[in-house]
């Protein structure tokens, strides 16, 4: 059996910053095992491990294998680039909705934005949106949503806090967005009690993701709409299916979403949501912050853009 690993980085076409954590380049591995590709990206500020540490496990599993070993990757972007490169992969899905829209940065940036895509959303208005927020000022962020309000009325919006507002951030926030436009506020504040306190006290509902990355008890609730679940987060893709199989059960919608993955990371993230929120728009619109791509027009890998870190003998 052949396999391989490989370590890339991209520029991103703005500098991002995740979690405090500043970044001009996007930096992952691919692994290849007979043929088959998977991606293992760790995103700064978010997972758990570094690159550094994937990096290390991912060799390791690889020469485990060599003598004949199964590995079993504990790190959760390990998980999932592993599991990618071994899954039998549903063929002939049908198409999903294309992802929505993503806007983050400045306010001040964003309200240049907002005007820019307008031409372009003037035929065919996104019928949902999504918002990243809690990262400045509240009223300089509400500024922006009374805009999108405002100039884009029948779109529903998706505003994502990442857990960053305070309880009492997150009621005066929530308390002055325009009535029955907001689609779910994601994860509003860090300790999931809170969230459920602004969600109760304020009628907005609410999604979760990083209780879900976090693997962090959960339940059912009136005002929860959503589980995003973001593979290279949570880790292996039983433990994501098992995410998908609770939110059938409770009634929930279920949106794959992105961490900023290379465009090959990305189409293996659209198949799955081929696979299990078929109807729900997901949320892959970060490919554009990419300035490459590592996959050619026939979804080839392009090696030559990336760093051979291993080959087997068989390769």
């Amino acid at each position: 059996m052949a396999r391989a690993l490989y370590r890339y980085a991209l520029a991103l076409t703005q500098p991002l910053t995740f979690n405090g954590q500043r970044l001009t380049h996007r930096e992952g591995l691919l692994v290849e095992i007979d043929g088959q590709w998977g991606e293992i990206a760790p995103l700064p500020g978010f997972s758990r491990e570094t690159l550094a540490q994937a990096e290390a496990e991912a060799l390791a599993c690889l020469a485990a294998s060599e003598r004949g070993e199964a590995p079993t990757p504990q790190l959760a972007s390990v998980q999932f680039g592993f599991d990618c490169a071994r899954r039998a992969w549903a063929e002939r899905l049908p198409e999903s909705p294309a992802p929505y829209p993503l806007l983050q940065g400045t306010p001040a940036h964003l309200m240049i934005a907002i005007e820019v895509r307008l031409k372009a959303w003037r035929a065919a208005p996104p019928e949902r949106l999504k918002l990243k927020v809690a990262r400045y000022p509240i009223n300089e962020e509400l500024a922006v949503i009374k805009r999108l309000s405002k100039r884009l009325p029948t779109t529903r919006l998706i505003l994502d806090a990442n857990g960053g507002f305070s309880r009492e951030q997150a009621l005066h926030f929530c308390a002055r967005l325009p009535a029955g436009q907001v689609d779910y506020l994601e994860e509003p504040c860090a300790a999931l009690a809170d969230t459920i306190a602004v969600a109760e006290a304020t009628g907005v509902p609410f999604a979760l993701d990083e209780t879900l990355s976090r693997h962090l008890p959960w339940q059912a609730h009136p005002q929860l709409a959503a589980l995003v679940i973001k593979p290279t987060l949570v880790g292996s893709l039983a433990a994501c299916e098992a995410l998908v199989e609770r939110a059938r059960a409770l009634n929930l919608r279920v949106v794959i979403s992105s961490s900023f993955e290379s465009d090959l990371g990305l189409a293996g993230l659209a198949r799955l949501a081929r696979e299990w929120a078929l109807g729900e728009p997901p949320g892959l619109d970060t490919g554009g912050w990419l300035s490459e791509r590592l996959t050619d027009e026939h979804g080839a890998v392009m090696t030559e853009r990336c760093r051979c870190l291993y080959r087997s003998p068989a390769a």
